[in-house]
């Protein structure tokens, strides 16, 4: 019958070929050409894509460059404003002087100005200035009258000076000339700062100048680092270059207004930004300059475009390397596709004649054994794996063998025990049912036989050795009250040979529970990983089982917390003793995978039948003892006491009443302002969360915050704290921002860039005004799921704050990694400062740190007036405190904000 079936369904297929062989080639084609032109398309695809994002890249790196040029020459303005008009005070109380009524004609200035007591107070008034020049004063006919510098005065004309001439040309002369010339005292180089003397009906008295050399311009150039081949210089208002950085002497002096670089770079209002090709080198560069606000002067920083793009031509060299390796890639693919399909059709005229040779050996090789009967009870079919599963004999066991014989046969060699005619009756009764059983062989194999009834042909039987899966059986079974890592009882069996235990007490009898969790143990398996912690997990339940009797249990009840049953204590002396060998046993260092670590354990202990005599509740009193002692500073015991359940009770009151605070609105926000050091205005907020309980009053964030933080309740209190405090921003003058802590499962969130997002839309508060804070907890778990998200939020234009900087496990990579735009320095660094051995050498470390990546400062916990003094002198760009303000209510805080746009400390 099989070999009829068997021919028929060859004979069927050969009918068949003909038209499968036409239909099978043209779709063989048709796949083929697909893939290549899809090949060909994707392989376009990349090359264009390069092509765009390597032009991307460039204007990206130009971009970027030009900004730094931008905030450079910001910085070198306002800082020779503030230099320069440091310079003038001198020359202004001089001019202030000349307009008094003593001075009523140049002969009066003249005689006065030109006396030793006068040369005394300018000697005086400039003895600070070390870096500068002395003040000159001339009189109405350019002849120097005095010298701060020396006495008497020499015999020195400027009558010849340009910017004499323009002062004296005029009252419509603006009161103040800079021009580079060669001093006439040391004849060197130097910018003559020129003050108009004018007496008091506006006649013309004479000059007061000062001046710098060049070299202290560039001093100060050379400490700003814009790379090799940057140049900063400075020019006047008819172009002279005064100073420049890298020093170029045959420049200093020269008048470049007529030429195209000092026409391009001068072009727009108080500053701008270009490309040119310098004159000076000839190479492109990004140009970008800004006037001073007080003066006459425009200040310069150039960098070549080659320096800019340097980054951009390895990303460049990246990408093609990307792309041609990606076109290989895809054309080996198509290459190895095409080639199968090619294997495939030629492997295809082959299967029918293996067709039955495959059959066979599919028969032959499996893992159960085959028994096909036909309706007579004759074997038919019978694989290699039966024979061999019960030993039989291929002379007996062969097609057209009876089914009663081969019971028979198989009872005679102890393959099955019974009677011949039982068996073969009973095995006709299951497979009439078509049942599935398992049956026991006399070498205690287990085999399951599954027997189905074949219409009008008989019945078929597979028989699957299952004695391995058995035994997997009984291992799941005892990993169910097992535990996998350490072979400890689980949680599920230590609690029902506790209530077992129990059960057991009886008259005086007492038993205690130890319940103990390793300390730290979270921190070795986020920097470590898991592997290394699951190691120590396993010496630590080696150990503890060291320390009890063959009396006593133990067990790990999941993660890092194991149990201990004490039994037949007699006073807690025996418990104390237990507890200081586990503490000494598990104090001792471990070699885990190559790290040596040392950790401690908290321990919570209740005592049964006094605590509990339910495995739940003494459990329960147990877990309470442990909390107390985590409370008191971890790595120490605690027996439990009453007052711990009122505790527990406390902080379940607490986590309702912080629910029901969620929805009943009873949450504020405080603002503690931030004052700039050097000027003393406010420059923004920081938005505190506040608890205003119906019963209790104030509650303490140290006290809910964690609770929100365990209870999930943290990312929806975060959420509503992020929103007000930008609709409340909004309302503020455009210079202030807002500061918004950020709680570390709050930024775990995949979606918080985009509900900061939504925060600032529905506020209309500008990206580059709100300022989150963040801790280095946030880094230290997932710093490469923490960086994505801190780049899109950087991608917003959100400002980034990292908080307590110094106070955790520190980590330079990160601001190596991520360019954040503030340091907070913690207040404990601030407390100390002012004492011999304080803090002061961290904060100067701090701000240089931050100085050198482009990041302000703030010191937090400001109280006192020399905290203050010396933060701004070690270079803290700004303070927040009790000094200047503490935390304020809204209306206060408006009311604050609203009375002057400049407050100082008091």
């Amino acid at each position: 019958m099989q070999k009829t079936l068997q021919n028929e369904d060859f004979v069927k297929t050969r009918k068949a070929a003909p038209a499968g062989s036409i239909s099978e080639s043209a779709v063989r084609r048709d796949p083929v050409r697909w893939l290549i032109a899809c090949g060909i398309l994707l392989i376009a695809t990349i090359a264009i894509g390069t092509a765009v994002m390597v032009g991307n890249f460039r204007e990206r790196g130009l971009e970027s460059s030009e900004r730094e040029l931008e905030n450079t020459v910001l910085l070198l303005a306002r800082h020779f404003d503030q230099r320069l008009g440091d310079l003038t005070v001198i020359q202004n109380d001089l001019a202030a002087l000349a307009r008094s009524a003593t001075f009523a004609s140049p002969e009066l200035f003249k005689r006065h100005m030109s006396t030793h007591e006068t040369h005394l107070m300018m000697k005086a008034k400039v003895s600070g200035s070390s870096d500068v020049s002395a003040v000159n004063v001339y009189d109405a006919s350019g002849s120097l009258i005095n010298s701060s510098e020396t006495w008497p005065a020499p015999a020195i004309n400027i009558a010849d000076r340009a910017y004499f001439e323009i002062l004296k040309s005029g009252s419509a002369s603006p009161p103040y000339q800079i021009q580079l010339v060669r001093s006439r005292f040391t004849g060197g180089l130097v910018t003559i700062v020129a003050r108009k003397m004018t007496g008091p009906n506006g006649e013309f008295l004479g000059v007061a100048t000062r001046g710098l050399a060049p070299a202290k311009f560039e001093d100060f150039f050379s400490s700003v680092t814009l790379g090799t081949e940057a140049a900063i210089s400075m020019f006047d208002q008819d172009g002279t270059m005064l100073a420049r950085y890298p020093h170029v002497e045959e420049l200093i002096g020269q008048k470049l207004k007529t030429a195209s670089l000092f026409r391009t770079i001068m072009s727009g209002t108080d500053h701008n930004t270009s490309r040119i090709t310098s004159p000076v080198d000839g190479q492109e560069r990004l140009v970008s300059v800004r006037r001073l606000s007080r003066f006459p002067i425009s200040v310069v920083a150039t960098t070549t475009v080659a320096s800019a793009l340097a980054d951009w031509r390895n990303q460049t060299k990246f990408l093609v390397a990307s792309a041609i390796l990606s076109a290989l890639v895809i054309a080996g693919i198509l290459f190895l596709i095409v080639k199968q399909l090619s294997r495939q059709h030629q492997t295809s005229r082959k299967q029918l004649t293996l067709e039955k040779l495959r059959l066979d050996t599919a028969v032959n090789n499996m893992t159960q054994g085959l028994t096909l009967f036909d309706e007579s009870g004759r074997l038919d079919v019978c694989n290699q794996r039966y024979i061999e599963m019960y030993g039989l004999s291929p002379d007996i066991v062969k097609p057209g063998c009876h089914f009663r014989d081969l019971m028979a046969h198989r009872l005679e060699i102890g393959s099955m025990e019974g009677e011949v005619d039982q068996v073969c009756s009973t095995i006709l009764l299951d497979m009439a049912l078509n049942k599935t059983i398992i049956r026991w062989t006399p070498d205690g194999r287990s085999i399951q036989i599954t027997y189905r009834q074949v219409e009008g042909s008989g019945w078929v039987a597979t028989h699957e050795d299952i004695t391995d899966r058995k035994q997997s059986e009984d291992r799941v079974a005892y990993l169910a009250h097992y535990d996998a890592l350490t072979g400890l009882p689980n949680r599920a069996l230590f609690q029902d040979r506790l209530q077992q235990e129990l059960g057991k007490i009886q008259g005086g009898e007492q038993i205690a529970l130890l319940y103990i969790d390793i300390d730290e143990f979270k921190s070795v398996n986020d920097s470590l990983g898991h592997p290394v912690g699951d190691e120590l997990l396993k010496g630590v339940a080696l150990r503890l089982s060291k320390c009890i009797r063959e009396t006593d249990l133990i067990a790990r009840l999941g993660g890092d917390e194991f149990a201990i049953v004490q039994t037949g204590i007699q006073n807690p002396a025996d418990v104390s003793d237990l507890v200081s060998r586990i503490h000494e046993a598990i104090r001792d260092p471990f070699e885990c995978l190559g790290h040596q670590l040392v950790t401690d354990a908290s321990i919570g202990i209740a005592i049964a039948p006094a605590d509990a005599s339910e495995s739940d509740r003494l459990l329960m009193k147990a877990d309470l003892a442990l909390y107390g002692a985590k409370a008191d500073g971890r790595r120490t015991y605690r027996f439990f006491e009453p007052g711990m359940d009122a505790r527990a009770k406390a902080r379940l009151t607490l986590q309702r009443d912080l629910r029901q605070a969620m929805t009943d609105g009873g949450f504020e926000l405080h603002y503690q302002p931030l004052v700039n050091l050097a000027s003393g205005e406010v420059t923004g907020c920081e938005a505190l969360l506040r608890w205003r309980h119906p019963e209790r009053g104030m509650v303490s964030p140290a006290e809910f915050i964690p609770i929100a933080e365990d209870t999930g309740l943290i990312s929806q209190l975060g959420e509503w704290v992020l929103t007000t405090a930008c609709a409340e921003a909004a309302t503020w003058p455009d210079h202030l921002r807002i500061a918004v802590n950020v709680s570390p499962i709050q930024f775990r969130s995949p979606i918080f860039g985009l509900k900061v997002a939504a925060a600032l839309s529905a506020s209309g508060l500008a990206a580059n005004r709100l300022e989150l804070e963040i801790t280095e907890a946030v880094l230290i778990r997932d710093d490469e799921a923490a960086l994505t998200i801190l780049h899109e939020l950087r991608a917003l234009g959100v400002r980034i704050a990292l908080d307590d900087f110094g106070t955790g496990y520190s980590s330079l990579s990160y601001l190596q990694r991520f360019p954040f735009d503030k340091i907070k320095i913690d207040r404990c660094f601030v407390s100390d400062i002012a004492e011999n051995d304080g803090s002061s050498a961290i904060v100067r470390a701090v701000v240089n740190i931050a100085d050198a990546r482009n990041m302000t400062t703030t010191a937090e916990g400001v109280e006192t007036e020399q905290q203050r003094q010396l933060l701004h002198v070690l270079g803290c760009t700004e303070m927040q405190g009790y000094l200047f303000s503490r935390p304020r209510p809204l209306a206060e805080i408006r009311t604050l904000l609203s009375q002057s746009k400049r407050l100082a400390t008091a």
